[in-house]
């Protein structure tokens, strides 16, 4: 492009959209886009999500834009796309939602001839135990918010004349996302390193795949996948990368939802998974996360792991008492003392269940040729995480 282009990011203010924000327009250097305009339902003045103590600075720069609209209103979705005086109109859409408002935005993107629409998905998918898995595999979504998020892709890849690209990320973590799995368990292990104790896990020493994709990449990957559609285009990007999004969904519901197509219908889309080198497991993930507050992560005995996974849903209240109650402790005996966090240390019967994410990284690695900024989960890498919070003063300071 002869030209930096201008970028709208719908939705995701709560996980990844600060994120890539911050990578478009940086706080020092010079941004990768003219104008970036950023669409939610959440307010930011005062704010009712979590914002972090960055990005608010963000939206402070002359070409950044924020607008607070209701997506479900297609109309709406219209205006959204309407360039401010002088401007040029958006080349560059990132997109964050399941099925209506993905099909609206995207229709909208498809009229306007946007060059790059860049879905964000999520990895509600029951990987296997065994390896990991490329973009040509049929991997079951995990779930009715699997089987709705994975839809919202044969939608989207059913429009026409939509310069649509798919990045399929792993688990997130990194400064500022206080969403998912991986925020929670560096919680909870820091509560156990207060409380001298070792975090016990209820599943095996096994393979347990939770591969981990850090926050810096997932922006990184996301501009890569719209630079490299707005060189490519839709019919060679298929060409190239294009994978069939499987059926998986109720016959009945192809009346009731607008857009979907039906079962019989190949949809193919442009697929890349975004996962780190880390080869992240339940094993490695605990440990390391552990390790950095003096802690062990360690698992129960056979037994007792069986008895209280039967019962979670039963039991869930009685294992979250005393690190919910740690954690508390140590907000109220920071120094200073912590009076509003985002994060939480009580763990649901989704955050206690067995999670495997398993997707190969080859296909962006070597189609767009994207280099990972953040390869490994380090101990440094989390250090630098709980930094942030420290300095927000989201996280406890314990002096020991």
């Amino acid at each position: 492009m002869s030209q930096k282009p201008n970028a709208i990011i719908f939705g995701g203010l709560n996980t990844c959209s600060r994120a890539l924000a911050g990578f478009l327009v940086p706080l020092e250097g010079e941004a990768l886009v003219s104008n970036l305009r950023i669409v939610d339902k959440y307010s930011v003045v005062p704010p009712t999500t979590y914002l972090g103590s960055e990005f608010p600075q963000i939206l402070g720069k002359p070409n950044v834009e924020y607008q607070q609209a209701n997506l479900t209103v297609p109309a709406i979705v219209s205006s959204t796309f309407d360039p401010p005086p002088e401007q040029e109109p958006y080349s560059i859409v990132q997109i964050k939602h399941t099925c209506n408002i993905a099909r609206l935005i995207g229709e909208e993107a498809a009229r306007r001839n946007v060059k790059a629409y860049v879905r964000l998905q999520q990895p509600w998918y029951e990987s296997s135990d065994k390896g990991s898995h490329s973009e040509q595999e049929d991997v079951k979504p995990y779930g009715v918010i699997g089987t709705w998020w994975h839809e919202s892709l044969r939608i989207l890849g059913a429009i026409e004349e939509l310069n649509l690209v798919i990045v399929r990320i792993g688990l997130i973590y990194g400064p500022y996302i206080d969403f998912g799995l991986m925020s929670n368990v560096l919680t909870v292990a820091a509560v156990y390193g207060y409380m001298k104790k070792p975090m016990k896990s209820l599943w095996g020493p096994g393979h347990n795949a939770m591969n981990t994709i850090h926050s810096d990449d997932v922006a990184g990957g996301l501009w890569s996948a719209a630079e490299w559609m707005s060189r490519v285009g839709r019919s060679e990007a298929i060409g190239v990368a294009g994978e069939v999004i499987h059926w998986r969904n109720d016959k009945s519901k192809v009346a009731e939802v607008a857009g979907m197509p039906p079962p019989d219908k190949t949809i193919v889309v442009p697929l890349f998974n975004l996962t780190d080198d880390n080869g992240t497991t339940l094993d490695k993930a605990g440990k390391t996360m552990t390790r950095i507050f003096g802690a062990t992560f360690e698992y129960h005995n056979f037994v007792t792991s069986a008895m209280i996974r039967f019962r979670l849903e039963d039991v869930v209240e009685d294992i979250n008492e005393s690190h919910v109650g740690a954690w508390a402790e140590m907000l109220t005996k920071s120094d200073p003392p912590v009076t509003k966090t985002p994060l939480s240390a009580y763990m649901d019967t989704f955050s206690l269940s067995k999670h495997t994410v398993a997707f190969s990284n080859n296909k962006i690695q070597r189609i767009l040729g994207y280099q990972l900024k953040r390869p490994n989960m380090t101990s440094d890498v989390l250090y630098e995480i709980v930094d942030k919070w420290k300095t927000e003063g989201s996280w406890p300071s314990i002096k020991s």
